[in-house]
């Protein structure tokens, strides 16, 4: 089981990634929303926010998220460590309910060019 410290330096990786992209998925990951990603399996939530094509994680705290972030994330820590890492398709794991992402209609349009 993927650890709180393995679960944050993924998302570090994630916006490290976020930031070099270019193209539709560079404006895809330039969103100003508040996202929070809980993983179920630690039953903690990283909350913040995505900005300048970066997350920005302002806190951890435990339990489900405390308020409803525009994006909003849940899935184990071995399975964030797994699509940061590319050994898990989002697209699959999202589809087998093994992640669960809820946004606007909007959001979710211009999410899917990151994903």
């Amino acid at each position: 089981m993927a650890t709180i410290e393995e679960c944050r330096s993924a998302l570090d990786k994630l916006s490290d990634n976020m930031q070099r992209a270019e193209g539709d998925v560079r404006d895809a990951a330039a969103l100003d929303r508040s996202v929070s990603c809980h993983i179920t399996d630690l039953d903690v939530t990283f909350v913040g926010r995505m900005r300048g094509g970066r997350i920005e994680v302002h806190d951890t705290v435990p339990g489900p998220p405390p308020g409803k972030a525009e994006i909003r994330l849940a899935m184990t820590g071995d399975d964030l460590v797994a699509l940061v890492g590319g050994e898990l398709s989002f697209a699959k794991a999202w589809g087998s309910g093994r992640v669960k992402l809820h946004a606007g209609v909007r959001d979710l349009l211009q999410l899917r060019k990151l994903l």
